[in-house]
């Protein structure tokens, strides 16, 4: 199987071929293939992002695409995404009939969002769903100056997360750990199944490549190529702080807009460290996830470099973390997060998955109304928060009486009277 973004292989790889990592496709790779587009977007053209190192003024970005990468701090990214959208009445791209999944495993199609019609193509402010990228369905829901982000995890780790919140998927069902699993992978993992791609390169799989394909340097730069001209910046999840400095300053938002709680985070007795054979092993089972998070962490700091400083992000990132305290003064009981069976609140009490023990927080009792609304936005899990969003932007309407035979008969006269 391979994704529609690859299905013409070798051809496109012969067009792309001599393209730098920096420099746009050139005409050809956009004639007789309209897959290319995702690896060949059409005259990508420089653009201002957000204020810069010198403190140039600039407006906020309002249309965003995240690519919510799976166990990688995007949870956390979603909550900032959802209170600056709700604070500023912009349109998400919902999923149909709400959820918080864009029919993924799927490759993204618009028909898949809520409001979407070919005849009458509807743009949204954010699109921020789990989805399965492709790039020319996801520019039909949003406008051609969308930001693109998304963040990153180190594979090991994401690798280990994955084990622990996926345990009960086909590769991982049958063995007691990872190092079990990592003994003798292909003995647990079938590619054909449809849950295959948690147990292998899964950010790979979700920026929409073939998980399974081979680790040549040809591919794999093709690859880095498709996610550099994609996307404005990928973040790193290692580097929480930094990568919301850099957010903001992309989007050109205040620091409010960005200072979050760690949400859909698991509690520390389920994990376990990684031996130094464990880690190459890891490495090697998700080579391709472990290329695109090398090459996308040096270039998170050679951006930090250009544009903002090594100085000034330390002063940034301080300036966060203390509003974040200050916040976490106010906000909460105990200043930190709790296990679910201790959440008092059941409306904030975050989905419990696989083995993994997902923690939550609980408010400080007598807050002032309005306080108290902010604090709760902080740390109200993913789901709940996404309906609530979806039940404001798609209000149910009223249920109609069933009019009576009399009621009928007089509004068939009445608009009998009106043609």
């Amino acid at each position: 199987y391979l994704p529609p973004q690859e299905r013409w292989g070798s051809t496109l790889l012969g067009v792309c071929r001599g393209v730098s990592l920096v420099g746009a496709c050139p005409a050809a790779a956009h004639g007789p293939w309209p897959e290319a587009a995702q690896l060949c977007p059409p005259d990508p053209q420089p653009t201002a992002r957000g204020v810069s190192s010198r403190g140039e003024t600039c407006k906020p970005k309002t249309d965003i695409v995240f690519l919510k990468v799976h166990k990688s701090a995007s949870s956390t990214v979603m909550n900032i995404l959802f209170r600056f959208g709700e604070t500023h009445n912009l349109t998400f791209a919902f999923p149909i009939g709400g959820g918080n999944q864009l029919f993924y495993p799927h490759h993204f199609l618009a028909r898949f969002v809520q409001g979407f019609s070919p005849r009458s193509p509807r743009q949204f402010n954010i699109l921020c769903h789990h989805m399965r990228f492709l790039r020319p369905e996801v520019q039909k829901v949003v406008s051609d100056s969308a930001v693109y982000f998304s963040i990153l995890r180190n594979p090991v780790q994401l690798m280990e997360s994955s084990f622990m919140y996926y345990k009960g998927t086909s590769a991982f069902s049958h063995v007691h750990s990872l190092e079990e699993f990592l003994s003798q992978p292909y003995h647990y993992y079938n590619a054909t199944k449809g849950d295959s791609h948690y147990a292998r390169n899964l950010m790979t799989f979700d920026f929409g490549f073939n998980p399974n394909g081979e680790v040549s340097p040809e591919r794999v730069k093709l690859m880095l190529k498709a996610i550099e001209v994609s996307f404005d910046v990928l973040l790193i999840s290692e580097y929480f702080d930094e990568s919301m400095v850099l957010l903001k300053e992309m989007l050109c938002w205040d620091l409010d807009s960005v200072v979050s709680f760690p949400l859909n985070i698991r509690d520390s007795s389920t994990k376990s460290p990684l031996s130094d054979t464990m880690v190459e092993k890891i490495k090697d089972w998700n080579r391709l996830d472990w290329e695109i998070y090398t090459h996308f962490n040096r270039t998170f700091w050679e951006r930090i470099d250009r544009d903002i400083g090594r100085e000034r992000m330390q002063r940034e990132v301080k300036a966060l973390r203390q509003r974040q305290a200050e916040l976490a003064r106010t906000c909460l009981q105990g200043m930190g997060s709790v296990s679910p069976k201790d959440i008092k609140d059941s409306s904030l009490r975050p989905l419990q998955h696989g083995n993994a023990k997902i923690l939550g927080y609980n408010l400080k009792q007598g807050l002032d109304k309005e306080t108290e609304h902010v604090c709760r936005r902080l740390v109200t899990p993913e789901l709940q928060y996404s309906s609530t969003l979806y039940k404001k932007q798609f209000p149910q309407k009223p249920p109609q009486p069933t009019p009576s035979r009399q009621g009928n008969a007089l509004r068939h006269r009445l608009e009998g009277t009106q043609n």
